[in-house]
């Protein structure tokens, strides 16, 4: 099922004002409702290479997975639907192939990376991520972290050693629990939600997320309006503004219409059922 004019997507990357080099990698693909962000870490330009292994593995392999599985149908043993098992198989993938090539490369011993991978579905979102790196959404005018950070800061916030806001100004935000790449398995936190016609998700790295507050992507995100890209565009001048210490990556996708499995494609998987 083709999502095409039915979800408008925009992506923006950018080193920002301290990095020599950029360690953050996106990918979309509008048509398939798929959206990709990851951001690496290790030695020198490491980082980018787990990144960019990350975004890509799991493009490829949910391209694949999507042109040969029947859409829509709850795995009965996770309660989930296939579509979001597929992006954590995935991100499995990646996992596996980042994880090999530090064996192999010593140049890239240690390296890992985060992500955040969102599939649109039958008016769905499958939202799975690991690490820091965050997806919010926003819903009339109001904005929700979809996803909670994998880092021991935000372990500490939850045993109620600190509290959201102290939380900001701690020198300890990066201290990343899980990520990609570093163990043969990792285990990553998989949600579906409901999509509504307007509704806008934003994936950032904590490029965005540590400079520029929530409120203030809320009111940029409102105040442009359907213009994506000069959402985007506004959002990484404000983590710019704010120090820029870190690369900064945001892909913003917006529900423009429906797109529920058609009626046809009912019919199919039902016919499918008794082959």
């Amino acid at each position: 099922m083709s999502l095409a004019g039915k979800l408008a997507v925009t992506g923006l990357s950018d080193v920002g004002l301290h990095r020599s080099h950029n360690e953050d990698s996106i990918a979309k693909d509008p048509e398939l409702g798929l959206v990709v962000l990851a951001d690496g870490m290790g030695g020198y330009r490491a980082g980018e290479v787990a990144s960019g292994i990350a975004v890509n593995v799991v493009m490829e392999q949910i391209r694949k997975g999507l042109g040969s599985m029947r859409r829509g149908d709850v795995d009965q043993d996770s309660g989930l639907y296939r579509e979001s098992l597929l992006v954590r198989d995935a991100i499995d993938q990646a996992n596996q192939a980042i994880f090999r090539t530090a064996k192999r490369q010593p140049q890239c011993k240690g390296m890992g990376t985060t992500i955040v991978a969102v599939l649109f579905f039958d008016d769905r979102a499958a939202v799975a991520h690991v690490g820091d790196s965050r997806v919010y959404r926003l819903r009339g005018e109001t904005l929700e972290q979809m996803t909670a950070d994998h880092s021991l800061l935000q372990e500490l916030v939850d045993k109620g050693f600190y509290t959201p806001e102290e939380a900001r100004e701690s020198p300890n935000k990066n201290l990343v629990t899980r990520a990609i790449g570093i163990e043969a398995a990792v285990s990553m936190d998989i949600q579906e939600f409901p999509v509504e016609t307007g509704d806008i998700f934003l994936l950032c790295s904590d490029g965005l997320s540590d400079f520029v507050t929530d409120d203030t992507i809320r009111l940029t995100l409102r105040g442009c309006g359907d213009n994506l890209d000069e959402a985007a565009s506004q959002l990484v001048a404000k983590a710019n503004e704010n120090g820029g210490k870190d690369n900064i990556s945001v892909v913003l996708a917006r529900a423009v219409k429906p797109f529920p499995i058609s009626k046809e494609s009912w019919y199919s998987r039902l016919l499918g059922w008794f082959d």
